[in-house]
């Protein structure tokens, strides 16, 4: 029994300094990962590359360097590398069949990033959700709503798809139905809601901004109300134009029709035997 305590401590000892060696090993190496990550960080923006690109990049290269760091750990326990590079490569050739999808989605964001279909920060609807991108990794994006809820989206199911972006151009156009009465003077209804496009702030100039009959429907007659904002005004604009547009129309005895019915009814006489 005390031969085989005096073995062990033995074994401990002369394998102890190797896992302390590997230890140092991964943690500096880790140390050292994060801190090229971050000097790559740094030159990126310095040459002026989008966010998004930068992202992407940074976590690919961090994720490469602690592969390697974790070999070099694993040579200081005496762990043949070469082999077991073999057998990480039978392996991947393995999970890679197992995770067809996983794959998919990385190379679905190498596209993105790639094709720059969209950036950090752009507003977009894809993958059956809509959101602001706040982050593009490898093998998801993350979104966030507009009542601010965090979105994952795999970034293959947002490339199967179509992506809209709102925020790609720096205009948009604004459509609005508006309808009246068949009773009011439609010249009067077009004069006052010109003059409230023309008076609100956050509508631009050029594109000039259409207004005009759009249907004789069944119990109103429809403007289009089509003004050009500012991509980032677009919602405050849109709801000051409804609640400008309601309240002008009261003030000029313009009547705002609802969807009714009259009911006419009869009254048949019985005939006397």
């Amino acid at each position: 029994m005390e031969t085989e305590a005096k073995d062990i401590l033995a074994i401990l000892q002369s394998y102890s300094l190797s896992i302390l060696w590997a230890l140092v090993t991964f943690f500096v190496g880790k140390w050292l990962a994060k801190l090229a990550v971050t000097i790559a960080r740094k030159t990126f923006e310095a040459r002026k590359l989008d966010e998004t690109i930068v992202k992407f990049l940074c976590n690919v290269l961090y994720s490469a360097l602690l592969v390697v760091v974790i070999l070099m750990a694993a040579d200081e326990l005496g762990i043949d590398t070469t082999s077991v590079i073999a057998v990480l490569g039978a392996a991947t050739l393995a999970i890679g069949l197992a995770l067809q999808g996983s794959l998919a989605n990385f190379a679905a964001g190498v596209m993105l990033v790639s094709f720059r279909h969209f950036r950090v920060g752009d507003f977009i609807q894809a993958g059956g959700v809509a959101g602001i991108v706040e982050e593009i990794n490898i093998f998801d994006t993350k979104m966030r709503t507009p009542d601010n809820k965090g979105i994952i989206i795999p970034n293959g199911q947002i490339l199967s798809g179509a992506i809209t972006n709102f925020s790609a151009k720096d205009t948009r156009r604004m459509d609005l139905v508006v309808g009246v009465s068949y009773d009011d003077d439609i010249r009067k209804v077009k004069a006052v809601l010109t003059e409230i496009v023309a008076n609100d702030p956050g509508t631009l100039d050029e594109p000039a901004p259409t207004i005009g009959l759009l249907e004789m429907a069944d119990s109103s007659v429809n403007f289009a109300v089509r003004p050009w904002v500012k991509t980032a005004d677009y919602w405050d604009v849109f709801f000051r134009l409804q609640e400008t547009i309601k309240l002008r129309l009261d003030e000029e005895g313009i009547s705002i029709p609802y969807p009714q019915q009259d009911v006419y009814m009869h009254t048949v006489e019985k005939k006397s035997a």
